[in-house]
C-alpha cells in the first residue's frame, strides 16, 4: 500500500541544458521503497544515480531543461510543493542527504559541533543552541565518535571520522529517509567496513529507511534489502536483494554480477563490451541493446517495465 512506502517515484525525469544539447540524466525513473527498508541503487559511473537522488531532494542546478514526474513521500506527492515549502517541510525534516565526497563538505574553519547543530537551528527544531549541541554529542556517539569531538575542527579528524560526522549530521533531524551517495568511495577498505557497520547499526536501532547509491556491487550487498539497477538514466531492474543476487533478470544486471569476484570457488570474470550511450540524443530503443548478447529485432523499440515475478520489475523485452 502507498501509505507503507517511504518513497515512490513515478516517471521521474530530469534533463539538463548543455552546449551540445539536452542531456537526459534521468528518464521516467520508477522506484518504490517501503518504510524501514534499505534500497541500494547500482550502476556504472554516469548512469544517473546521483542525478536521481538530487531530483528526489530537489537539489537542482540552474541549467535544468525538464523536471517532471511524481515523488511520493509517505504517500504524499511533493512535486506540487513550492521550493520554499519543500525546503521547510521535506528536505532535512523527512529526507536527509549524505553527498558524494562528503568529507569535503565540512567547513574547515567552523567547529564540527556547530555544523552538526545547524539543521536543528535552521528548522527551529530545538529551543536553544545548547540543546542542539547536546543532540550533536548524542549523534556523534551513535556513529562511534567521542562526544568531545564536536569541539574539534574538520582538519583535526581523519577521513573516516569526517565521514561519520557527515552521517551523524544527516541523522540530526531524525528523518524517515536518508540518501547516501557513495558514502565509502574515498575510504580505505577497513574504514569502509566500519562505516557500513555504523549504517547497519543505525538501521537496526532507528525506524529509518536508507537509499545507498554505489557502483560497488560487493559493498551494496552489506546493506541492501531492495536493489535497483540504473543504466543510461533509466531504472532497468528493481527487485528484493536476495532474489536479485541469486538470479538477476536484466542482461545488464547479469553482466554486472558476472564482473564481481567471489571468495569461494573459481569464477571467470566477465566485462561489458563497449560503452554506455551518450545521454544527449540516446538511442530510441533499449539503451543497452548495442552491448547486449541477447539483442533481437524488438529491442529497436523501448521496452516498458515488465513484472515477471511479484515484486520484481525489469525493463527488457526478454521478460515480456
Amino acid at each position: 500500500m502507498t501509505d507503507n512506502l517511504a518513497l515512490r517515484l513515478e516517471d521521474l525525469t530530469l534533463h539538463f541544458k548543455t552546449r551540445n544539447g539536452i542531456l537526459e540524466a534521468v528518464e521516467n525513473a520508477q522506484l518504490k521503497l517501503a518504510k524501514d527498508r534499505s534500497l541500494v541503487i547500482v550502476g556504472e559511473s554516469g548512469c544517473g544515480k546521483t542525478s536521481l537522488a538530487r531530483a528526489v531532494l530537489r537539489l537542482l542546478p540552474k541549467n535544468v531543461a525538464r523536471y517532471s514526474g511524481k515523488v511520493y513521500i509517505n504517500g504524499t506527492d511533493v512535486m506540487p510543493y513550492s521550493n520554499e515549502k519543500f525546503r521547510k517541510e521535506v528536505r532535512w525534516r523527512k529526507i536527509a542527504f549524505v553527498p558524494q565526497a562528503a568529507m569535503n563538505s565540512l567547513n574547515p574553519v567552523v567547529r564540527v559541533g556547530d555544523q552538526m547543530a545547524e539543521p536543528l537551528l535552521v528548522h527551529k527544531m530545538v529551543s536553544s543552541k545548547d540543546e542542539a549541541l547536546k543532540t550533536a554529542r548524542e549523534m556523534a556517539g551513535l556513529v562511534g565518535l567521542p562526544g568531545d569531538f564536536i569541539q574539534r575542527y574538520p582538519f583535526e579528524l581523519s577521513g573516516g571520522m569526517r565521514q561519520r560526522v557527515i552521517i551523524a549530521m544527516a541523522l540530526m533531524t531524525k528523518p524517515g529517509l536518508v540518501i547516501l551517495d557513495e558514502p565509502t568511495s574515498a575510504l580505505d577498505v577497513l574504514t569502509q567496513a566500519n562505516i557500513m557497520n555504523v549504517l547497519k547499526r543505525i538501521k537496526k536501532e532507528f525506524d529509518m529507511s536508507f537509499i545507498l547509491i554505489t557502483h560497488d556491487i560487493a559493498t551494496s550487498s552489506e546493506l541492501s534489502e531492495e536493489i535497483a539497477v540504473m543504466y543510461a538514466g533509466q531504472t532497468v531492474e528493481a527487485s528484493d536483494a536476495a532474489r536479485f543476487y541469486e538470479e538477476p533478470f536484466h542482461p545488464y544486471s547479469k553482466k554486472l554480477m558476472a564482473s564481481v569476484p567471489t571468495l569461494r570457488g573459481e569464477k571467470k570474470l566477465e566485462f561489458i563490451p563497449g560503452q554506455p550511450p551518450s545521454l544527449i540524443n540516446p538511442p530510441a530503443g533499449c539503451r543497452f541493446a548495442e552491448r547486449c548478447d541477447s539483442e533481437f529485432d524488438k529491442c529497436q523499440k523501448e521496452p516498458p517495465l515488465f513484472e515477471p515475478e511479484e515484486g520484481r520489475r525489469v525493463k527488457c523485452w526478454l521478460h515480456e
